[in-house]
């Protein structure tokens, strides 16, 4: 073991020891969700690093490169040669990010209405975005020979945003691993940045969702990501840490528990609030922040949790062929996380260039838009008694992004804040007239008063009548948008 890894280690052990949090799940279920993150409501997600050079087929380049039969196995061949002469480390050097702004990309995030942002620290292809003790395999020292990190949180704290990192390193250990089964250049054993491959990796079938007790990863590797996760969080202070999915195989559970005591300690020393983000409950419920990828919940889950899709439909990063998904969809689905009481992350894929492309700034500028006008029935709400209705189901659970039928006007979704009910219609119809049955004068979602109802965002006057069946709205005046209305209810 180095010298660095084992001081890194050392220092773990020693804020375990005096700390308030302890590596057990009794302690850790008793971090509180950060009040920042549940009135936060959006973020923006980065995926940018050396996979955005071959920019095609997605952000698994690096895996599928290596994969035969595979597309990009194929694409490699035609475009970079026989793998053994020009290997996934031979990207590095063109990985120069040339145009990279953080301050522009930060504004934009800001104009797109986030509140906070999460860059990618390291992906699966083991390349850290950030300066590290750990390994000479980073931005600051190859590629763009930046700290990418480093002057992301600097811009987005300057302007108000709040800064967060995700880490990717646990599929490091197999992600190279089809590399090993020809003469790809890749030699057997552990090698930065190509993990370690152990051969029982090589058969898909251990790559699953649900595989919690498939070939365990060596220590080697555990220690290595401990370090390498408490490193980033002493370097940059993210106030969330967003852990992708192999961490919920069983031989991680023990340094989860090291990690998630480690930076809760050190947050309780800096004197701020951060969370941990999880997939699958690779941490025990209430000791962290459940996230879904690409997907939704059918209705509200009463700890906070967070919904992280992307802009793009086929990939997480840049290629060629990305298709946009259209900003109003995204902004239902938007309010339809906050409603049932998410936050909404949404991802951007940057070039190798380090420009967002034309796209995406047009669709991060459509929900700016709309964010600016109804904000104030999105930022700093909390979820009502129920979070909606409407005659469009919502597939629950991972990747159901795409499944999902278009909203119409029967649609609607529901946020508050004292004293006000948001009724976001997410399709306006074209009558000028919406029905809120769960607001009838018998309905037991609210017995009360209904003092006044209001357009946000639009000067026409809103009429209305509660029968026990509903309440029923009318505007005069026709409302010329795709986007969802929301409607401003007084309560008493």
């Amino acid at each position: 073991m180095n010298v660095k890894l084992r001081q890194h280690l050392d220092r773990i052990d020693a804020v375990l020891a005096n700390g308030k949090y302890k590596d057990t799940w009794q302690s850790l279920a008793e971090y509180p969700v950060p009040e920042w993150y549940a009135k936060a409501k959006f973020g923006i997600f980065i995926h940018w690093g050396v996979y955005s050079v071959p920019a095609f087929g997605n952000e698994w380049y690096p895996h599928n490169m290596y994969l035969k039969g595979s597309s990009e196995y194929e694409h490699h061949l035609v475009h970079y040669g026989d793998h053994k002469s020009f290997g996934y480390k031979d990207f590095i050097p063109l990985f120069r990010g040339e145009h990279f702004s953080a301050q522009r990309w930060v504004e934009l995030f800001r104009r797109a209405g986030a509140k906070y942002i999460m860059p990618v620290a390291e992906h699966h292809d083991g390349f850290q975005m950030y300066a590290s003790e750990l390994s000479r395999w980073n931005a600051a020292e190859m590629g763009p020979q930046r700290d990418v990190l480093g002057e992301l949180k600097a811009a987005a704290e300057a302007a108000g945003l709040v800064f967060c990192a995700s880490n990717h390193r646990a599929e490091n250990y197999w992600f190279f691993g089809p590399g090993r089964e020809f003469d790809s250049g890749l030699s057997p054993g552990t090698h930065e940045p190509y993990g370690c491959a152990d051969p029982s990796y090589n058969r898909r079938e251990h790559l699953l969702w649900d595989d919690l007790r498939g070939p365990a990863p060596t220590k080697v590797h555990l220690d290595d990501w401990l370090a390498r996760a408490c490193e980033l969080v002493d370097k940059y202070q993210p106030k969330v840490v967003w852990f992708d999915w192999w961490i919920q195989h069983l031989a991680f559970k023990p340094y989860l528990k090291k990690f998630a005591a480690y930076y809760y300690n050190r947050a309780l020393e800096w004197g701020v609030e951060v969370a941990i983000n999880q997939k699958y409950d690779a941490f025990l419920y209430s000791s962290a922040v459940y996230d879904i990828e690409r997907g939704q919940l059918s209705g509200i889950r009463p700890r906070l949790w967070q919904c992280d899709t992307a802009i793009a439909k086929n990939s997480w990063g840049y290629t060629t062929g990305n298709e946009f998904k259209d900003p109003v969809e995204l902004v239902c689905d938007l309010i339809d996380v906050v409603s049932k009481n998410g936050c909404f992350l949404l991802n951007v894929g940057p070039k190798a260039d380090g420009s967002i492309t034309d796209e995406e700034t047009e669709v991060l500028l459509g929900i700016g838009d709309w964010l600016k006008v109804n904000g104030e029935a999105i930022y700093d709400t909390t979820f009502w008694n129920t979070h909606g209705e409407g005659e469009t189901p919502v597939p629950e659970g991972d990747f159901s992004d795409g499944k999902r039928s278009a909203y119409n006007s029967t649609d609607l979704r529901f946020t508050f804040k004292a004293p006000y009910l948001y009724v976001h219609v997410l399709k306006w119809p074209v009558a000028g007239e919406v029905v809120v049955t769960s607001l009838g004068a018998k309905s037991q979602h609210f017995r009360g008063s209904i003092e006044a109802v209001e357009l946000v965002g639009f000067p026409y006057p809103a009429t209305f009548t509660r029968t026990d069946q509903g309440l029923q709205v009318r505007v005069a005046g026709a409302l010329e948008t795709r986007y969802p209305v929301c409607l401003r209810i007084t309560l008493e």
